[in-house]
């Protein structure tokens, strides 16, 4: 093969790329390996539709759950409290979807300055790794109710459901403040990386990997510790309601989807892809690199779906949630009737 000169900058994330054409050709002159195209127009033809569905998806649902719990403040119970943090993680977010639409359907170019460019990857951050905070809180009041009901009974007060979201608050603050004394602009400020360039990319993933520990790998193993333990004494005991019982485990399946669709690819690929544009600064090129940007760009929008598939919790993490569903569904089904009977009483009058 021919040699040509190496790119310097990464080909794995396009906010940091400066390649002109839609598709890059490196190659590495030690192993003389021509690394895979890379389709750079990708993220801007995929990422902008999931982020307005899930945009209008997300404020109603999360509108709407957050309006029946203020509605119902006095009714709000130990696991509600963190029920309402969620949903506030969520509205965070959402609010600062619309800029990162804008800046897709600008061929990527950021118009509002470095720092509300820290700003949005900061409410992302809260976002995910809060839900991902006061999921674990739900999970282990769930396993506190179930299995030792006798022991947590009039000991567990809104007071201390309160005290626990604020440190989990705080806890996700810290974690996700480094995050914002990386570069997160180009030069020129034209460009919102989502983590930064490639000058810091080798340090930032050391940073990451730590981040994933303590963010997202030991509340995973705390949230399979305390509802494998919940199935085992629902399975086990026989009087226990069977109303709790159907609600734990819906519960159980929607934790099982957030995990397994929003959470744990977006992590696995994260860290792969800065792994890749690791490699690369050392001029290593490797077939697989194409495959995990694609990859990594799908994660962006599957962890994206996880504001607009939180609201679910309502439905099972709330006492009040359901109650005012069912009576909206009443009411909407009333108006059907009410407009599907009114056309045959005109006919009725006309003859």
């Amino acid at each position: 093969h021919t040699s040509r000169p190496w790119v310097a900058h990464s080909f794995l994330d396009p906010d940091t790329s400066t390649c002109s054409s839609t598709f890059c050709f490196t190659e590495d002159r030690m192993n003389n390996t021509t690394c895979h195209s890379i389709d750079f127009d990708f993220p801007g033809r995929f990422l902008p539709p999931v982020y307005i569905l899930v945009f209008i998806i997300g404020l109603v649902a999360n509108g709407w759950g957050l309006k029946s719990l203020l509605q119902n403040w006095k009714k709000l119970g130990n696991v509600n409290v963190f029920v309402f943090n969620l949903g506030l993680t969520d509205v965070l977010y959402l609010l600062t979807l619309p800029f990162i639409v804008v800046y897709y359907f600008m061929d990527s170019t950021w118009v509002f300055g470095d720092t509300f460019c820290k700003i949005t990857r900061f409410c992302f951050n809260l976002n995910l790794y809060g839900s991902i905070g006061f999921l674990t809180c739900i999970s282990v009041y769930r396993y506190l109710a179930i299995v030792h009901p006798m022991k947590v009974m009039g000991r567990l007060s809104v007071t201390h459901s309160v005290v626990i979201s604020v440190l989990v608050w705080l806890l996700v603050s810290v974690q996700s403040l480094p995050d914002m004394f990386y570069t997160k602009t180009s030069i020129n400020m034209t460009k919102c990386y989502d983590t930064t360039s490639d000058v810091y990319v080798e340090d930032y993933l050391k940073y990451y990997l730590g981040w994933t520990l303590t963010g997202f790998c030991i509340p995973l193993l705390i949230t399979l510790g305390c509802y494998g333990h919940v199935i085992v004494t629902l399975c086990r005991k026989e009087n226990i309601d069977k109303v709790l019982k159907q609600k734990s485990l819906m519960l159980l399946v929607i934790l099982v989807v957030l995990f397994s669709v929003c959470y744990i690819p977006y992590h696995i690929l994260k860290n792969l892809n800065l792994w890749s544009r690791v490699l690369q600064q050392r001029r290593t090129c490797l077939g697989w690199y194409d495959t995990v940007y694609i990859a990594r760009q799908i994660s962006r929008g599957l962890v994206s779906l996880n504001s607009a598939l939180n609201p679910l919790v309502y439905l099972h993490g709330s006492e009040v949630a359901p109650a005012q569903l069912r009576k909206l569904f009443q009411q909407a089904r009333q108006a059907v009737m009410r407009q599907a009977s009114t056309p045959t009483q005109m006919s009725l009058m006309q003859m």
